[in-house]
């Protein structure tokens, strides 16, 4: 949890740091400097990252399918996506299966605002780990990897889903 958690990738307001009232999923300013690097002021939050990374992956998706893959209420999922499409980040629209729940998608502003904010948490995470060696941070994208498909395997919830270059690789 301390990873998903980590402060620098993922940056939370503050008590004192203004947000920007129109953007209920905007983080306050997190100490960059317009044109110093590629990382704006503003910031998606945790939860907003986390909801639009898996709709961008899994396609449109009902806020139960969403609550389910992510383990919490409905009523919590709700909420947050609620912060989602007063933004514009992502819209309702009718199952294209032809179920009667409506599903949520990523909106072409919901894509651009999730890849400025991956750019920027690679960059952070780039910059934390720049003094390991080439062989550290191999060691922990091995432990790493191995307690997610660990966890996923007990929990009967595969994710992410393996590519075809990630199936190929052996453990």
């Amino acid at each position: 949890m301390l990873v998903a958690r980590c402060s620098v990738l993922t940056p939370r307001e503050r008590k004192g740091q203004a947000t920007d009232p129109q953007d209920p999923t905007a983080q306050p300013d997190t100490g960059t400097t317009a044109g110093v690097d590629s990382c704006t002021p503003t910031r998606l939050d945790r939860s907003g990252y986390l909801l639009l990374s898996r709709l961008d992956a899994e396609g449109a998706m009902t806020i139960g399918r969403l609550a389910d893959a992510f383990q919490l209420d409905v009523s919590t999922v709700n909420r947050q996506t609620g912060a989602l499409l007063r933004a514009g980040l992502v819209e309702r629209i009718p199952d294209p299966e032809g179920g009667l729940a409506r599903k949520l998608r990523v909106t072409s502003r919901g894509a651009d605002r999730m890849a400025a904010e991956r750019t920027c948490r690679q960059t952070d995470l780039s910059r934390l780990l720049e003094s390991w060696t080439p062989e550290d941070v191999a060691r922990f994208e091995d432990v790493l990897t191995r307690f997610n498909r660990e966890v996923e395997r007990q929990e009967g919830r595969v994710w992410p889903r393996e590519t075809d270059e990630a199936a190929s690789v052996p453990e």
